[in-house]
């Protein structure tokens, strides 16, 4: 797979969730199945080992299996592919990221160690040694708001200058001042990717795209969505002011009754029902029950029909 660059890292991104087993071991079959369905959806990229994806749940071999599986499959498609080595461990996260290189993606994503917080030379220093355990391809800087250390865009400035490798980073976005200060820190050399239901919003303000959480919801959905984001932005922004009303009052209850991200995002892509994924994650988090989707899927073809269309 040819390397990322900056400019080229644009679009909707579609995370691989895992389909869990009652005895949570990984469902190897339903994840082929739901992996060929997100390759036939036109997304602009596959990525893994996000939070969504579980990363931090995976042993070393289940991490090479996944990997191995996603690499020839991306690769056979033609669909480009980037493959997560985040772990909260900087040493555990330096030896995925070789072995991640190896499988030759397009970019790698990596999280900060984050047992601790990092000051900000520590942060240049970590994500320096993780670019050179990547052997020359590129990364991409996850920083989620529950991060242990929270990047300012003048930090993100900062490592652009410093580690030329970083082509990219995931965060959650901000207000207009936010990207004010990105703009003026960053300048363009990072590609800025942020939540997938603020994309047309953010792409307003100079966000490049989104590793996405529409796209578990409906990966061509979010394709067409970005879309009209390019060629009809008022009408985007209007069917994300929909989008975000369906998460607040119908998704927004259930992060608040404490169930995780993962959980979340594997709820939307059971409200799709365009895969067999499921809703069960692994130990210690709590899954969504089953029997809730049927009423949140039709909440949400009713909020954004748009997703649903064939």
């Amino acid at each position: 797979m040819t390397r990322l660059t900056t400019p080229e890292l644009r679009g909707v991104w579609a995370t691989v969730l895992l389909p869990i087993r009652p005895d949570e071991s990984i469902d190897t079959d339903r994840l082929a199945v739901a992996l060929d369905h997100v390759l036939g959806a036109g997304v602009h990229g596959v990525y893994t080992n996000g939070t969504a994806g579980e990363f931090h749940t995976l042993t070393e071999a289940e991490y090479d299996e996944l990997h191995e599986l996603v690499a020839r499959r991306c690769t056979e498609a033609g669909v480009p592919f980037q493959l997560g080595a985040s772990h909260p461990g900087g040493q555990v996260s330096l030896d995925r990221i070789g072995r991640a290189a190896a499988l030759a993606p397009g970019a790698i994503q990596v999280v900060l160690p984050d047992w601790l917080p990092l000051a900000p030379d520590e942060v240049v220093a970590a994500v320096e040694r993780m670019a050179g355990a990547a052997g020359g391809v590129p990364l991409v800087l996850y920083n989620p708001p529950y991060a242990k250390t929270q990047v300012t865009p003048e930090l993100f400035g900062r490592l652009a200058d410093e580690v030329p490798a970083l082509i990219g980073v995931k965060v959650p976005g901000g207000d207009d001042a936010w990207y004010a200060r990105m703009a003026d820190a960053v300048g363009g050399r990072l590609a800025v990717f942020v939540a997938g239901h603020t994309l047309a919003s953010g792409v307003a303000r100079g966000a490049a795209g989104a590793y996405s959480n529409v796209a578990c919801l409906s990966p061509a959905g979010a394709v067409r969505w970005y879309a009209q984001i390019r060629s009809d932005p008022p009408a985007a922004l209007a069917f994300e002011e929909r989008l975000r009303g369906f998460l607040d009052t119908h998704i927004g209850p259930l992060a608040r009754a404490g169930y995780c991200d993962p959980a979340l995002d594997k709820t939307l892509a059971a409200i799709g029902g365009w895969a067999p994924t499921g809703t069960r994650i692994r130990w210690p988090h709590r899954s969504v029950p089953e029997d809730a989707v049927p009423a949140l899927r039709a909440a949400a073809e009713a909020a954004v029909p748009e997703l649903f269309a064939k």
